[in-house]
């Protein structure tokens, strides 16, 4: 069996690592020209759902450098007002990060990128950007030719299109399966953590998360990635081909609200990332002073501006050797932090169903229809999660007690 995937995001490289480890043909195609290509965001929160799609695709070493290089574990989540006044704050118990069902921890997208990369360099095309495909419509389990736009083709047993919110492969695949734009707007920003950063730091961000309620319109979430063992580090001892050169510890913050908060949008998008960090300073300009310093050492070349979509309920549809995972099919507001964790949990279940065929213990239709099943309930369960949060205002308050809402243990006050 030969697997295509197109899109090496979190999902594509999770995928392809748990099939190359199940002795299984794979090939990535990314139209971008590397990982750091362009800004897709920081700090990612990551719960069980991904741990046990990263447990099931990574090889041991791998995983353990994931552990090893995630942030310091949250204890609480912390709302608090634009002073800094305490609002609301949600405490959660230690998580158990030996049982990946019960992890609770933050990531660094490029960091986890890297580590899902790694061992697959020979694999993965990067530069090839996706036109077309072509199935035989008679035969719903032959093979699928793909087409890039530098005139080469390739054919597999299965594509996956695991390339993003604006899928070309469900554009063809799924042509109803509509993705729309929330009208919600973020300003995203990286300050790196220095010896006087740090002595300045709200004292909440040293255990967890915290939302900042600026006004009806306009919040800012905050986390802080501090490694529990330094990226480069924990490669020398677990991988050491892996390259985190420049990874340090920083505060991620995300101005986020209607697009009425914002300056229009053309001119948001026209804007560098020092214009972009101009605009955050003016709209946090009576905010306590240390979130406005947050904002003032951003680094400009971080700092960027998207507009929030998401997607609306699909399927079942027939099975067929094309399938879908991550945003590509299911792409949801930030609201519940449930994005990357689906997208991983895709890969860890598309892995299993696509490993069991391998062994002959069942037909190539039945695993794809079976994943598929599968995932269209947990996908758009988490997408009517994530938007019901975002129609209630997108609030901080709502978004900090619906991201605990399913941890056991947890107290409020």
């Amino acid at each position: 069996m030969r697997v295509a995937v197109v899109g090496a995001g979190l999902g594509g490289l999770c995928l392809a690592q748990g099939l190359r480890r199940a002795g299984i043909d794979v090939v990535v195609y990314e139209r971008d020209f590397g990982l750091d290509a362009r800004q897709q965001g920081y700090r990612l929160h990551i719960d069980g759902r991904a741990a046990q799609g990263l447990q099931a695709c990574l090889p041991p070493e791998l995983y353990d450098l994931f552990l090893a290089t995630a942030s310091s574990p949250s204890r609480q989540v912390t709302v608090v007002t634009k002073q800094l006044k305490p609002l609301h704050r949600v405490e959660f118990p230690e998580p158990d990060m030996s049982v990946p069902a019960r992890v609770n921890t933050s990531v660094d997208r490029f960091v986890l990128r890297t580590i899902l990369l790694a061992g697959l360099e020979d694999l993965v095309r990067f530069g090839k950007t996706f036109v077309r495909y072509e199935q035989d419509d008679k035969d719903p389990a032959g093979g699928v030719r793909a087409f890039f736009e530098d005139g080469t083709q390739d054919v597999a047993d299965v594509l996956v299109g695991a390339d993003g919110v604006g899928s070309r492969v469900r554009g063809q695949y799924l042509p109803l399966a509509r993705v729309r734009d929330t009208g919600d707007r973020v300003l995203y920003g990286k300050t790196p953590l220095s010896d006087e950063r740090a002595a300045r730091l709200p004292g909440m961000l040293w255990d967890g998360f915290a939302a900042v309620v600026g006004s009806r319109k306009l919040g800012m979430a905050l986390g802080l990635v501090r490694f529990q063992e330094r990226p480069a580090d924990a490669a020398a001892r677990l991988w050491p081909a892996a390259d985190f050169e420049g990874a340090d510890s920083y505060v991620m913050w995300a101005l986020s609200g209607k697009g009425s908060a914002f300056p229009a949008d053309g001119r948001m998008r026209a804007l560098d990332g020092s214009g972009l960090r101009a605009i955050a300073e003016d709209l946090v300009s009576g905010w306590h002073p240390h979130l406005r310093q947050l904002v003032v050492g951003a680094a400009p070349e971080e700092t960027f501006f998207v507009g929030i979509r998401t997607s609306d309920p699909v399927g079942p549809w027939p099975t067929t050797t094309v399938t879908l995972l991550g945003d590509a099919i299911h792409a949801m507001p930030p609201s519940r932090g449930s994005g990357a964790n689906i997208a991983l949990k895709d890969a860890g279940r598309l892995c299993a169903e696509l490993t069991r065929v391998a062994e002959g213990g069942q037909e190539l239709l039945e695993g794809i229809g079976r994943y598929e099943s599968d995932m269209i309930d947990y996908g758009f369960t988490a997408v009517r999660d994530s938007l019901a949060v975002a129609r209630q205002g997108g609030g901080p308050v709502a978004t900090a007690a619906s991201l605990l809402s399913r941890l056991p243990g947890r107290r409020t006050a």
